[in-house]
């Protein structure tokens, strides 16, 4: 349901989360990329007229008080509906709305929270709003907006990346809190110096988590007369375990399994093993981290050390064996030995040469001595005359021609010179010389 948003009123029965939200821009901490001098959104507050928005970050970086407070400076008309329970019925209530405000003269900015859950319909319904200046939307999300946004709606909006809090930005929010909830309960709020600091580093970017925790200190705290006692043992009595952030089919997903596997390819056992437990830790599919492992080993190393493949298999066989989370052993030593095992991407390239010729020059022909013979017709045609079997010959190879003529001395595979494919690059090379003087012969 559409509702016009009241700056700066809050219930005193309102989250300290809640009732903490600054109420001007001078007072909004951190995103100082965005907000300092000569920044996009300094600079758009100077004009007075604002873009429509994608404000995307994690939770807790300040997105929803940022569009209340940016409304505020322009002193545009502030509306907001649901991404979950509002339909077309009541996006039209709100376009009707805009259109009157826009009539008498004014802007109106519709907020939208958590826009990555808008479907297609009602993405498009609003978009002939937001091209017409109807309305300026912001949006905001905690997904990849590439992702989750449609692209004729994303290409009318400025996507602005909101960072985690630096701990010392969430300090001064907290102190700020402290400061009125102090005033709120006429009382002498006691608090150790480390517990600030402490709260700041376990929010680990969210001041919404910060506040959360300071306002459940509270709560528990201490009263001697006016005074509330804030100490770090009181800590233990407010356990907090924050989930890993991460989400199966959005960016968190490919960010996390990216690092994965450069790492892997960088040969870094200890980063390895670290992302491979965030994506344990965080709920991904570990089959898809073994399968990924797989792929790896044949991208990365390749014949440098065949045994990586092996490894990585039998990881996977393994996990589907046990399940979790004795599984997991078996998919972190897999992972330790990839990392530490030599690298060559010499079959992964010889692959893409190979098919790009296939590419370039179609289905050729295969030449006849390579033939099989099967019937009277096909030895009558030549098929298989000419052949050379290797094993008739004293080092059990052969100079022959084994591709079509136009391909014949495109070179595909190349070892490289670490692990196994150093034996056989100098194989290879023996080998050469052998066909080259064969020719001579």
């Amino acid at each position: 349901m559409a509702q016009d948003k009241l700056l700066g009123l809050f219930s005193p029965l309102a989250p300290l989360a809640e009732r903490a939200r600054p109420q001007s821009l001078k007072d909004f901490v951190g995103q100082t990329h965005l907000l300092g001098p000569h920044k996009i959104l300094t600079r758009f507050i100077e004009t007075g007229k604002l873009p429509s928005l994608i404000l995307w970050g994690p939770p807790g970086t300040g997105k929803t008080t940022l569009a209340r407070l940016l409304a505020k400076e322009i002193k545009a008309h502030f509306l907001s509906i649901s991404a979950v329970d509002s339909g077309i019925k009541e996006m039209r209530v709100v376009v009707k709305k805009a259109q009157q405000h826009r009539k008498a003269g004014g802007q109106t900015i519709l907020f939208v929270d958590e826009i990555h859950r808008f479907n297609r319909s009602q993405q498009d319904f609003l978009l002939p709003f937001v091209e017409d200046g109807t309305l300026i939307l912001i949006g905001t999300t905690t997904e990849n907006p590439s992702f989750k946004v449609a692209a004729p709606l994303l290409s009318r909006c400025r996507v602005l990346v909101l960072k985690p809090l630096r701990p010392e930005e969430i300090v001064l929010i907290l102190k700020r809190a402290l400061k009125l909830e102090a005033q709120r309960l006429r009382a002498d709020i006691q608090i150790e110096p480390e517990v600030i600091h402490l709260l700041a580093q376990t929010a680990q970017g969210d001041a919404r988590v910060g506040l959360n925790l300071l306002e459940a200190l509270l709560e528990i705290a201490p009263q001697e007369g006016p005074q509330r006692i804030i100490t770090k043992d009181l800590l233990k009595e407010v356990p907090v375990e924050r989930p890993l952030l991460y989400d199966q089919a959005g960016e968190e997903h490919f960010n996390l399994i990216s690092a994965f596997h450069k790492s892997l390819r960088g040969s870094d056992p200890d980063a390895a093993l670290y992302w491979l437990v965030r994506m344990l830790e965080a709920g991904e599919d570990p089959l898809y981290i073994a399968r990924r492992m797989i792929v790896m080993a044949a991208e990365d190393i390749g014949n440098a050390d065949p045994q990586a493949l092996l490894v990585a298999v039998a990881a996977k066989e393994a996990f589907e064996a046990l399940g979790r989370p004795e599984g997991d052993i078996p998919l972190a030593q897999a992972a330790l030995y990839l990392a530490l095992a030599p690298k060559s991407n010499a079959v992964y390239k010889a692959l893409k040469a190979a098919r790009k010729d296939v590419k370039h020059y179609g289905a050729l022909p295969v030449p006849l001595h390579l033939r099989n013979p099967e019937t009277a017709l096909m030895r009558a045609l030549g098929y298989g005359e000419g052949y050379k079997y290797p094993h008739d010959f004293p080092e059990g190879i052969v100079k022959q021609a084994y591709r079509p003529p136009e391909i014949q001395n495109h070179p595909y595979y190349r070892p490289s010179s670490r692990g196994l494919e150093k034996i056989l690059r100098q194989r290879w090379t023996t080998w050469r010389k052998i066909f080259a003087k064969s020719e001579e012969e």
